[in-house]
């Protein structure tokens, strides 16, 4: 497994088969050394530099039915709610005042969200703050869509392929297609936005092998960002029985993405720190560079539950940003505001 390592570190390149094998067969001495090698090129590309976003959770209304989402719209007891355009640019305020420059609008695909909308609080931002970047994580939207929001000012779209197995893809978003969302991720990257991906891992029926093809999929699309976590059930959901993935292996496939992707934008994600309180940490190790503190409204932070046990600190935007910077320089980081952008990026 060494051999494949190095292989990996110096080429940034295996193939599927290799990949496998990898996810296969790691000892705990062979991880150790991958996460290391993660380490050494985190430290290249970024340094010990960890982006904060500012996420705001816009709505968790949602058209569409994704078996493991808490906010899936067959959910009848899901508590819904969407932010108001006041709401949304009154936390923007916010969180400009604590110092960040990255704003992560997040949410179901909800209808109320119009292009005319977005463009209009996206505009509104960019007029007042020249030196702040927009995130968008809203689902699948068509690519005249997609062109207008990037002109009135979006910088990156964030939207996970989940799983490259067509026949789960199928089986866990009714009257979707993994055709489309492949789609709308070539249509984001040619609009030139920073565009991210990701996969769910532990999903029912698949094994560490399968998640090769995942990474060959995004070896191949070159994102700007990448955003893996753990599957973790919500029982409210058709796989409320099913078991979870862990933080061990979202901890090696986040070392292994660092080294197939050098340059990309990784995050720690809140699911991760849900299933293992020092997840977070860990993962800043083994390679991720990004965490996205809650900026939604008090109120409306435990309605955005799309798993169970999601964490929730109880605690203001400006204690709780507080808290995390101290948790990561605790780690051994530095925690950075500003717009963070992937290193190879420019915008059209």
């Amino acid at each position: 497994m060494r051999y494949l390592i190095d292989k990996l570190y110096e080429n940034n390149e295996l193939t599927q088969f290799e990949l496998e094998e990898l996810l296969c067969n790691l000892s705990e001495e062979d991880r150790d050394y991958l996460i290391d090698k993660a380490y050494e090129v985190r430290q290249r590309s970024y340094g010990k530099t960890v982006f904060f976003r500012g996420l705001i959770e816009i709505s968790n209304i949602c058209k569409c039915d994704c078996f493991y989402c808490g906010i899936r719209a067959s959910n009848c007891k899901a508590s819904r709610y969407r932010l108001s355009k006041d709401e949304i640019l009154d936390s923007c305020h916010r969180g400009y005042s604590l110092g960040y420059r990255t704003f992560v609008f997040q949410g179901g695909e909800d209808s109320y969200f119009t292009d005319e909308l977005l463009e209009d609080i996206i505009k509104t931002l960019k007029r007042e703050y020249s030196d702040i970047a927009i995130t968008l994580s809203l689902g699948e939207r068509g690519e005249k869509s997609f062109r207008r929001l990037y002109e009135a000012g979006a910088d990156r779209y964030l939207l996970r392929h989940e799983t490259v197995d067509e026949n789960l893809y199928n089986r866990l978003h009714p009257k979707m297609s993994l055709e489309n969302r492949k789609k709308c991720l070539e249509a984001l990257k040619e609009i030139g936005y920073q565009v991210g991906s990701g996969f769910l891992i532990g999903l029912p029926g698949l094994q560490m092998k399968d998640y090769a093809k995942d990474l060959i999929f995004l070896k191949k699309l070159k994102p700007h960002m990448v955003g893996i976590g753990p599957f973790i059930p919500h029982e409210d959901t058709p796989l409320k029985s099913e078991k979870g993935g862990t933080a061990y292996d979202t901890i090696t496939l986040l070392a292994i993405i660092r080294l197939l992707l050098p340059d990309v934008l990784l995050p720690a994600t809140t699911a991760l720190g849900t299933i293992d309180p020092k997840g977070r940490e860990k993962g800043f190790k083994a390679g991720a560079n990004v965490i996205m503190p809650n900026l939604s409204p008090m109120e409306y932070r435990k309605k955005y539950a799309l798993y169970n046990g999601k964490v929730f600190s109880g605690k203001e935007s400006a204690e709780e940003k507080l808290k995390i910077e101290s948790g990561v320089i605790e780690a051994g980081f530095e925690p950075i505001l500003t717009r963070g952008d992937n290193i190879r990026w420019k915008r059209k």
